[in-house]
């Protein structure tokens, strides 16, 4: 069975830091682009940042850009999004999502086959 699983979210206050894993089984990621999504109360699903397979390429959205940082490491199965300088707005439940092409996806859900449940991260004081 293929199945994504979320962890590390959490409540942090605000320029705090988080750092989540997305944890592959029942497949390899080896052949898979990884994409991070998030969804605040009310707002629909936003892409974050993705890195694809085949050179660890990477893209961030305007809105994190420069504070997150998303990576892989193959050998564990398992990509990671470091979140840094966190704040309000980066509240939302986070999810990963997996695509099966070895190069950068566009950050859209429709684009991703596989999904984690998700797991939330609140920035609050």
């Amino acid at each position: 069975q293929l199945q994504l699983v979320e962890s590390g979210g959490g409540l942090v206050q605000p320029g705090g830091s988080l750092r989540l894993s997305c944890a592959a089984s029942g497949f390899t990621l080896d052949y898979y682009a990884i994409g991070w999504f998030r969804q605040a109360p009310g707002k629909e699903r936003e892409g974050v940042s993705c890195i694809s397979s085949s050179d660890g390429s990477t893209y961030y959205a305007d809105s994190v850009k420069g504070r997150f940082t998303i990576s892989r490491d193959n050998a564990k199965n398992t990509v990671y999004l470091q979140m840094n300088s966190l704040k309000p707005e980066d509240t939302a439940v986070y999810y990963c999502a997996a695509a099966p092409t070895y190069y950068l996806v566009v950050l859209t859900p429709s684009a991703y086959d596989y999904w984690g449940q998700g797991t939330q991260v609140t920035v609050s004081s």
